[in-house]
């Protein structure tokens, strides 16, 4: 009877040993990422779409504030975009494409992250100067100003891909490439702490815009003719802080604090969220949203 009952332990072993080398006890583990990432995907394509849609459509590219919100709504697109082999990845177990491929969807991510950090912090700073030296700051915020620093925003975010995608290319030609994210998740960046410190670089300098405005704001706090736009102008910094305090910081903080490696992938899906939330920034922006350009282009020459 002993003798059975070892026999059909270790036939169950074997079997369990089997399914983890197979890669369905994985597949099977991973499949509320492949949920989390389709939710992401369903839900941010069509509202970032439509957000870019009305932002060209009615406030076009006179604002300052519209150029940096279609470039933040192009960059959410992009993850958007990557996030489609992530479902496949984590539904399968399996890696379809080559390593090129791989590096251009990990690229993807990281570059929403970095991309967004920024145009988060430039729409802070835009509606900082607006609403503190709303007069001084005219002939910066101008539109060919802001195209300028888009420019080189995303000038700065390929030319940080170079050597990291030269980097991942070394890796994955020495491992099988059938498993990219996961061996990426090992694969420390050429240039380590570039990511947390621009991260943390732009949130202290949305913390200090949050605080300066504020304060204006609260010194005025009896002009109640205008107390609407109040609400919506601190609800965009309030959003912004949330974003980098809840999105962007922790997934950036993963190569400072080697312990937290074990929460790589849903710090990953948590990040990935933040697309979703944008067009509530685009919103809250703008006073009328869904105005036309005439409505628009008023309210701009009289600002």
């Amino acid at each position: 009877m002993a003798t059975v009952i070892c026999e059909t332990m270790c036939v169950k072993r074997n079997m369990f040993n089997s399914t983890l080398e197979n890669g369905t006890e994985r597949d099977m583990r991973n499949t509320p990422y492949a949920l989390v990432f389709g939710s992401v995907m369903m839900l941010g394509l069509p509202l970032n779409a439509v957000s870019l849609w009305i932002l060209l459509r009615c406030h076009n590219l006179k604002s300052p504030n519209a150029i940096f919100m279609v470039n933040l709504a192009i960059s959410d697109l992009l993850l958007v975009i990557s996030l489609s082999m992530r479902v496949y990845f984590y539904a399968t177990g399996t890696w379809p494409l080559g390593n090129k491929a791989c590096i251009c969807f990990t690229m993807l991510f990281r570059n929403n992250i970095r991309s967004s950090s920024i145009f988060i912090t430039f729409i802070s700073v835009d509606r900082l100067l607006a609403v503190v030296y709303p007069l001084r700051s005219r002939h910066l915020r101008t539109a060919p100003n802001a195209l300028k620093a888009v420019a080189l925003v995303w000038l700065f975010v390929l030319v940080v891909n170079i050597p990291e995608g030269v980097e991942f290319s070394k890796f994955l030609d020495n491992n099988n490439e059938s498993t990219c994210f996961e061996f990426l998740h090992h694969l420390q960046p050429t240039v380590p702490y570039l990511q947390p410190a621009l991260v943390l670089t732009m949130l202290a300098v949305n913390i200090v815009s949050t605080a300066l405005v504020f304060w204006t704001l609260h010194r005025h706090m009896n002009d109640s003719a205008r107390i609407n736009n109040k609400v919506n102008v601190m609800l965009i910094f309030a959003m912004n802080l949330m974003m980098f305090t809840v999105f962007f910081l922790p997934v950036s903080l993963l190569v400072v604090f080697k312990s937290w490696s074990p929460a790589r992938t849903p710090l990953i899906c948590l990040a990935s969220v933040n697309c979703c939330l944008d067009p509530l920034l685009y919103y809250f922006s703008f006073d009328g949203f869904w105005k036309s350009k005439e409505d628009v282009d008023t309210s701009i020459a009289i600002e």
